[in-house]
């Protein structure tokens, strides 16, 4: 609850930056994103993706690079790699194998990085590893064979969808000229003393609608 109580004011302050929007009903965040980067990739355009959720490697490619602005690290193709052993394009198969606690992806009970890649060296994708299933042995290949509904729902969860219907296109995904006094009023509402001194420092000031609230 304490949560949910911000997300309004975040909207507020985010389209008084200026900054676009893109709220879908309904639909994750994630899947919004991958609607945008593939539309931008059909038209060869470079796009970055601020995010530390891993199950968004699988949208990487010569044109979309991930990027964790909170630790620096960037994923190119060849990130992925050197990351998860593994393509883009065999993310997803990873995420149904060892899960995602994050995004609710159960995955099969035992079965870490390792395991994950060297199954799918060893057989290529989750369908493939399904079905010699019969041939992995010790207790993690039981496993493996009590989970494979569970191996199946991972894989859906772990996919991201690429035809939401979205409101807005990429060209009106633009920014625009931020309104200064509003945010001032937001910030000095919400008590973000950094930021009112930031702008107060550059001469912003409430208007006399706003002094009067």
């Amino acid at each position: 609850d304490d949560l949910r109580t911000q997300i309004e004011p975040i909207h507020h302050i985010i389209r008084a930056m200026g900054l676009p929007l893109l709220v879908v009903p309904g639909v994750e965040a994630d899947d919004v994103i991958g609607t945008l980067a593939r539309q931008a990739q059909r038209q060869q355009r470079e796009t970055l993706i601020s995010t530390g959720d891993k199950d968004l490697a699988q949208l990487v490619n010569e044109h979309v690079t991930l990027i964790n602005t909170m630790t620096g690290e960037k994923l190119n193709p060849e990130g992925v790699v050197a990351k998860f052993g593994l393509p883009p394009s065999r993310i997803v198969d990873f995420l149904a194998l060892t899960g995602d606690k994050v995004d609710n992806i159960p995955g099969v009970p035992g079965v870490g990085p390792k395991t994950a890649v060297k199954w799918l060296q060893d057989f290529g994708s989750v369908e493939e590893i399904i079905a010699n299933a019969d041939k992995i042995g010790g207790k993690i290949g039981e496993k493996l064979r009590d989970n494979i509904d569970s191996l199946r729902l991972s894989y859906e969860l772990a996919t991201i969808n690429f035809d939401v219907t979205l409101e807005l296109s990429l060209e009106q995904l633009v920014p625009t000229e931020e309104d200064a006094s509003q945010l001032l009023a937001m910030f000095s509402e919400l008590e973000f003393r950094s930021w009112v001194k930031e702008l107060e420092s550059k001469g912003v000031g409430l208007s006399d609608d706003q002094l009067n609230q």
